[in-house]
């Protein structure tokens, strides 16, 4: 009831939106939302989705060929006409890309129901086309079904977004195409600074890991950047070769789960969500964890064009199995950065999910002039090694 309910005050909302096609004189005129009504209510009933796990789906019908071949206003009819047949009064139908692809939205449904409702609707959609087209006029016509929340092999993510079941993530980009140029610019500028600058440390740093214990200087770990890109990580090595990766996959899967236990360094101090005392780590290691100085390789995955200045952290692959699907969005909506929200206000000491929210605050508000803040925040955190271990 409240779900109805909420549907036909958001229809009405956007009326003001909607176009009418005339599709005959004893038929109902059936709404068809426009295309920028239309993306509004589908990113809002993602992002829903993303949060509650509760499913809708997406119908994505191609019509552009068959509109062009015929007459558009008498095609267009037909067309809305035999959708409207095979949805219900609580479906949303709109323009998802004008002229070219017309969306429909079939909300709340249960999850086991996926393949029994994909199969139904386009049984009801393909036949009333039928009726409708000729089969050559059909043949013009591609029906596409998107289910949300996705589901997936999460350890395996790939392309976590592409433009046409993203469109605000793209959007977006394209709006803030100069200031991402100039981003881009700062990132390489000052990765090239900091890595002239910093070229004694990586001299010193180097030496002290080769004298303290065996292996390579450098530590090479594949990470997933935006979009679930991945890319080989670097950072110098604070552990000793050849330990074994289950502890800290442990622990990562507990801590975004909520279930990591908190440990307190003493009764003045906030709790720290970070392995403490980890025998893999070295007593150099210990140093530049703390620090911060293990990262400074990172400015040369800057430099290549993996990470940014300022971002989320970039995840481990396996971390992405323990991923609720809101969570992914850190890795969806900006590129992964050495510093952050996250860095400067706390790193170590604050929880999972309010971490995963900083991210995504900082890709809302994201600003040339809040990077510079963020930048500029983090000599004294590095300094004071707030969260650091």
């Amino acid at each position: 009831m409240a779900n109805g309910l909420r549907e036909m005050r958001m229809s009405a909302s956007l009326a003001k939106f909607a176009v009418r096609p005339r599709i005959s004189s004893n038929r109902a005129q059936h709404e068809v939302l426009s295309e920028d009504a239309f993306r509004k209510v589908f990113c809002w009933e993602r992002k829903r989705a993303e949060r509650s796990g509760r499913c809708f789906l997406l119908m994505l019908v191609h019509v552009g060929s068959i509109l062009q071949a015929n007459h558009n206003k008498r095609a267009l009819s037909e067309i809305v006409s035999a959708l409207f047949s095979s949805t219900r009064e609580t479906d949303l139908a709109g323009w998802y890309r004008e002229g070219a692809m017309l969306g429909v939205i079939f909300t709340e449904f249960r999850e086991g129901d996926r393949k029994a409702l994909e199969c139904l609707t386009s049984d009801k959609v393909t036949a009333s086309m039928r009726s409708r087209f000729s089969p050559e006029q059909l043949d013009k016509m591609r029906i596409s079904f998107h289910f949300f929340p996705e589901r997936g092999d999460k350890a395996g993510f790939g392309q976590l977004a592409n433009e046409e079941l993203y469109p605000d993530l793209f959007e977006r980009d394209e709006e803030r195409k100069f200031s991402r140029f100039v981003k881009r610019s700062m990132d390489i500028a000052g990765s090239l600074a900091a890595l002239i600058l910093c070229s004694p440390l990586f001299l010193l740093i180097s030496v002290a890991i080769k004298l303290t214990s065996k292996g390579p200087i450098l530590f090479r770990q594949e990470r997933v950047g935006r979009y679930g890109s991945r890319f080989t990580f670097l950072k110098f090595r604070s552990m000793e070769c050849g330990t074994d990766a289950r502890i800290h996959r442990e622990y990562v899967k507990q801590y975004i789960a909520g279930e990591a236990g908190a440990a307190r360094a003493s009764q003045t101090q906030n709790a720290v969500y970070k392995i403490q005392s980890d025998p893999r780590i070295t007593r150099v290691g210990k140093f530049l964890r703390r620090t911060s100085l293990d990262e400074l390789p990172q400015f040369i995955n800057v430099l290549r064009g993996d990470m940014s200045l300022v971002g989320p952290r970039p995840p481990i692959p396996y971390e992405l199995e323990g991923y609720q699907i809101w969570h992914r969005r850190r890795v969806q909506e900006s590129k992964p950065g050495i510093t952050g929200l996250w860095q400067v206000n706390g790193r170590s000491r604050v929880k999972f999910d309010d971490m995963v929210r900083m991210d995504l605050q900082y890709a809302k508000t994201w600003s040339l002039w809040l990077d510079v803040k963020i930048l500029l925040q983090t000599p004294a955190a590095v300094l004071f090694g707030a969260g650091g271990f």
